[in-house]
C-alpha cells in the first residue's frame, strides 16, 4: 500500500477505540504521526473507577476525561468504525479515513453515552438509585459485581445487598484462594451471596412505582429488592470486524490474533492492543497500557524507517490481579501468594490508580 501522505513526511496513523489502550497510544504517538482517533464517545474513562463513581459521583470528575484534554495534536472522530480495508477505515457517520498504520483497540462494546456530561449525569442517577433504595440486588459475581457490592457495603452499610452469581465461585478469572477471601470479606460486611444461580430479569414482579420488587432465581428462590444492577460480562468490541479484511484474523472467541510485536497476524501495518487481543493473560488495565507502550515503540521505529528485527516483543503478563473491596480493603493475587485486607487495599482501593492513570496521559 502507499504510505507517507501529509506534510513533513509524517505517516497517517488511525487508532480505533479510545479506551485504556487506545487513549494511551494516541497520546504517545500524537507528535510522531498524523494521528486520527476514532471513538464513538468524546471521552476516555478509567473503567475500573466507575463503581466508586456510583457511590461517590464526584469521583467521576477525575476518571471521565475528554479526549481533547490529553490528545491535543490530532484529529478526533466521535463515531464508530464500521469497516476497515487494507487502506481505509469507514465510520458510521460516513467518513473514509486513509491510513498507513492502523491500531485497533476497541476493547469491549460497552453501551455508554457520547458526551462526558451525559456520562457524569448517569453516575449521579445511579447514585440516587442506590441512596433511595433500602435493598439492592447485584446480578453477576465477576470483578464488576464484586467491587460494586464492596463499594455499597463500605459506603452504605445500612443497605441490604444481595449478590447472585451463576458460577460455583466468585470471579472465576482468578484463583480459588482469592475468590474465597473475597467471599469471606463480603459476608463479613453482611452481603448475602448466592452462587450457582441465575436471576430471570424478565419475570420481575411488583415493579410499579417505588415498591419493592420480587426477583426469581433459577434455583426457585425469590429475592426482594428495591432495585438491581446488572454486572454480567460486556461483549467484545469485535463484531464489526466480522465482515472486514480482518475477518479471518478473529479467533473462536472473537479476539484478534496478534504476533509477538502486537501486529495482527499476517499484517505488517495493522496492530491490535488491549482486551481485543488473543494474548493469553488476564485482561487487566495495566496490561492494556503495556500493550500500548510496546506498540507505540514499534510504530515509532517503523515510521522512522527502522528495521523490523529491532521491534520490541510483548511477553504476556503474569497472573496478577487486584480487586478492591470498598475504600480500605482489597484482595491481591500474585503468582505465588494471595493476600487480602488493608495492604492490597492501600495498593488499589484508595485512589483506584486514577492519579497514576491520569499522569500517564499528562494530566
Amino acid at each position: 500500500m502507499e504510505s507517507g501522505s501529509g506534510g513533513g513526511g509524517k505517516r497517517r496513523v488511525v487508532v480505533i477505540g479510545g479506551g485504556i489502550a487506545g487513549s494511551l497510544i494516541a497520546k504517545n504517538l500524537q507528535f510522531d504521526a498524523h494521528l486520527t482517533l476514532v471513538d464513538p464517545k468524546e471521552y476516555f474513562e478509567i473503567t475500573w473507577a466507575n463503581l466508586r463513581a456510583l457511590v461517590e459521583p464526584s469521583f467521576a470528575e477525575r476518571s471521565v476525561i475528554n479526549h481533547r484534554d490529553y490528545f491535543t495534536n490530532g484529529r478526533i472522530i466521535a463515531s464508530s468504525a464500521v469497516d476497515v480495508t487494507d487502506a481505509d477505515v469507514l465510520t458510521a457517520d460516513g467518513q473514509v479515513i486513509p491510513y498507513d498504520y492502523l491500531v485497533i483497540a476497541t476493547g469491549h462494546a460497552d453501551s455508554v453515552p457520547k458526551t462526558r456530561t451525559e456520562r457524569l449525569t448517569e453516575y449521579q442517577a445511579g447514585n440516587e438509585k442506590i441512596k433511595s433504595a433500602h435493598s439492592i440486588l447485584i446480578v453477576g459475581g465477576g470483578p464488576t459485581g464484586v467491587e460494586l457490592a464492596g463499594e455499597i457495603a463500605a459506603d452504605f452499610p445500612e443497605k441490604k445487598v444481595t449478590l447472585v452469581h451463576d458460577g460455583s465461585r466468585l470471579m472465576e478469572f482468578i484463583g480459588p484462594k482469592a475468590a474465597n477471601k473475597t467471599l469471606k470479606w463480603l459476608r463479613s460486611k453482611n452481603v448475602e451471596v448466592k452462587l450457582e444461580q441465575r436471576v430471570d430479569l424478565n419475570s420481575i414482579t411488583g415493579s410499579d412505582g417505588n415498591c419493592t420488587k420480587t426477583y426469581h432465581t433459577s434455583a426457585g428462590e425469590t429475592i426482594k429488592a428495591d432495585c438491581h444492577f446488572l454486572c454480567t460480562g460486556i461483549p467484545l468490541g469485535s463484531a464489526w470486524l466480522k465482515d472486514t479484511v480482518l475477518k479471518n484474523n478473529l479467533d473462536a472467541n472473537g479476539r484478534l490474533e496478534v504476533d509477538e510485536y502486537l501486529r495482527v497476524r499476517g499484517w505488517k501495518n495493522i496492530f491490535a492492543i488491549g482486551d481485543i487481543t488473543n494474548i493469553p493473560e488476564i485482561k487487566q488495565g495495566y496490561l492494556a497500557e503495556s500493550h500500548a507502550d510496546v506498540a507505540a515503540g514499534n510504530l515509532k521505529l517503523l515510521m522512522a524507517g527502522g528495521k523490523e528485527s529491532k521491534m520490541a516483543t510483548y511477553k504476556p503478563g503474569s497472573v496478577t490481579a487486584l480487586v478492591s473491596l470498598g475504600r480500605r480493603d482489597g484482595v491481591a493475587q500474585f503468582p505465588f501468594v494471595t493476600i487480602s485486607g488493608i495492604v492490597p487495599g492501600m495498593i488499589k482501593s484508595r485512589d483506584l490508580f486514577v492519579g497514576k492513570t491520569r499522569k500517564r496521559r499528562g494530566l
